[in-house]
């Protein structure tokens, strides 16, 4: 803990040029999803707006958003940590242990009162007075509690946090719930994904951390600006859906092909994240794209959609009143209509040709 720098002081410090300095708020600006016109205020924000303090909490979870965010490569999480926000305290990533680290927290707390961050990884269980998690020899829910009462925002990483998670898939035994069920009254911002994508994570955090105030939400507390179209939206796939081409088992021709997967259980159509335009691990894939359908794992209780390669409800296609059973019979149909109509304009052009020739040259003699 210290006087806490800002951005550029840091860059200065590290002897980094101006030039390196702006291209880095170019990349925030575009991960933050703000528009090009933000990033003079960016700058401006980089250039004297302290870092700000960040307290991540572990609740029940499996420490799968914390490996995400260790893969982001825009930027690498090591610049985050270290110079874009000053996180003071996690149990996974800290180099002390115990006593030590639970007196850091303390004093955080106390010193950075109503300006740091909290984030909050993992579902909170309230059963049996929260005892299936304890955090230096206190249930996680009391922790959760006390930290939350000084944070300036609160941050939900994960669909475990946002919405209970895999523990709290029936028959829930440990009682497990969202972050938002044990803070009422105080504004949860939820990051959902199991993991979240870490460009969204560090885009979100950047976000407070820069302008002070949490970013748009949707009606359900989400980014809007991560979380505002449907998988379904933005998939490469998607002519395929909309011409009822679709991928019958994982091993056909359909599927190597690269046709829908709405058949084999996607859930893009009900899907609201990011994954078709940014993508995983520097925009290199995401699920659909390695050929697993979408298992909707941003979307509430999701982990209660088992067998995952069960379908969705019938959906009905653009501009048809046919489903995906019955759209490739009405587009083979359609395909041999036109084939049909097709011979016949052919025949008729070529009868309109024969005609004109006769009628220039009524003297030659043609052979068909």
């Amino acid at each position: 803990m210290g006087e806490l720098n800002s951005l550029w002081d840091i860059f200065q410090n590290n002897k980094l040029s101006r030039r390196q300095f702006i291209k880095t708020c170019v990349a925030l600006t575009s991960i933050m999803g703000l528009s090009t016109t933000m990033i003079p205020k960016v700058i401006e924000a980089a250039e004297k707006k302290a870092l700000v303090p960040v307290i991540w909490l572990h609740g029940h979870e499996c420490t799968g958003c914390d490996e995400a965010l260790l893969r982001s490569q825009t930027p690498l999480a090591s610049d985050l940590v270290l110079n874009t926000i000053s996180l003071e305290y996690t149990d996974v990533l800290a180099a002390a242990a115990g006593e030590p680290l639970e007196d850091h927290l303390a004093k955080t707390m106390q010193q950075y009162r109503g300006q740091y961050i909290l984030a909050v990884e993992g579902a909170v269980p309230v059963g049996n007075d929260g005892v299936t998690c304890m955090v230096g020899g206190k249930p996680f829910v009391d922790n959760l509690r006390a930290v939350a009462q000084g944070a300036a925002a609160v941050l939900a990483y994960g669909s475990c946090a946002s919405w209970g998670g895999i523990q709290a898939a029936k028959p829930n035994p440990t009682h497990s719930v969202a972050v938002t069920e044990v803070l009422p009254g105080k504004t949860v911002v939820r990051v959902p994904g199991c993991p979240p994508i870490p460009e969204v994570m560090t885009g979100v955090i950047m976000h407070y951390a820069l302008f002070g105030q949490i970013p748009p939400l949707d009606s359900q507390g989400r980014p809007a600006q991560f979380y505002g179209n449907r998988i379904h939206d933005t998939c490469y796939r998607r002519p395929f859906f909309d011409s009822g081409m679709f991928a019958e088992t994982y091993d056909g021709a359909g599927s190597k092909a690269g046709w829908c997967l709405y058949k084999l259980g996607c859930r893009g159509p009900e899907t609201y994240n990011s994954c078709g335009n940014m993508r995983w691990w520097n925009g290199l894939s995401y699920p659909i794209q390695s050929g697993a359908p979408c298992i909707g794992c941003a979307e509430k209780d999701f982990w209660d959609h088992a067998p995952f390669s069960a379908r969705l409800p019938q959906i009905s296609l653009p501009n048809t009143i046919a489903d995906a059973d019955k759209v490739g019979l009405v587009a083979a149909g359609v395909a041999g209509a036109g084939v049909v109509a097709h011979g016949v304009a052919s025949v008729i052009q070529h009868q309109k040709m024969q005609n004109k020739t006769v009628k220039e040259d009524p003297n030659e003699t043609h052979c068909n």
